[in-house]
């Protein structure tokens, strides 16, 4: 059995690697119902900034969120980065720095400000369902509340 889940893993690993390889466009083998989509390639957030990984003890926390129409986040910014995608809904996010807005819609791929104050709004009239991946160091909170 843990024979399997390895081959398994390093199967998934070959795929991954593969689409990685063959370029963003290119299927992995044509025979098979398999297609990559390419979603986004930045190496800045949505706000200009470069994009800095953890240095140390690095961690990848993974969650959905399910936010009701008409139902604004608390303001709050990020240490580390966190990418967004978005499955349905319309999501209106503000830099209250800069005062500049993006609205992102299901399909969407969000690379999140970093270390700047932001607030996002469900904008829509259905809720907002996003898978959040946090990359941050230790068990670091990748969210701090303005006061």
């Amino acid at each position: 059995m843990i024979a399997l889940r390895v081959r398994a893993a390093a199967f998934s690993l070959t795929l991954v690697l593969a689409a990685g390889l063959a370029g963003p466009a290119a299927a992995l083998d044509p025979g098979q119902p398999v297609a990559v989509t390419p979603l986004t390639s930045t190496n800045v957030t949505a706000a200009g900034q470069p994009i800095l990984l953890p240095q140390r003890d690095a961690h990848v926390n993974v969650s959905q969120f399910d936010i009701a129409p008409g139902a604004t986040l608390p303001v709050h910014k990020h240490p580390f980065p966190r990418y967004a995608y978005v499955l349905a809904g319309e999501l209106k996010v503000t830099n209250l720095e800069t005062g500049e807005s993006n609205t992102y819609r299901a399909g969407d791929f969000i690379v999140e400000m970093i270390g700047l104050w932001h607030q996002g709004s469900n904008v829509g009239t259905e809720p907002v369902k996003l898978i959040v991946i946090d990359q941050v160091e230790g068990d670091t909170q990748n969210t701090i509340l303005k006061q």
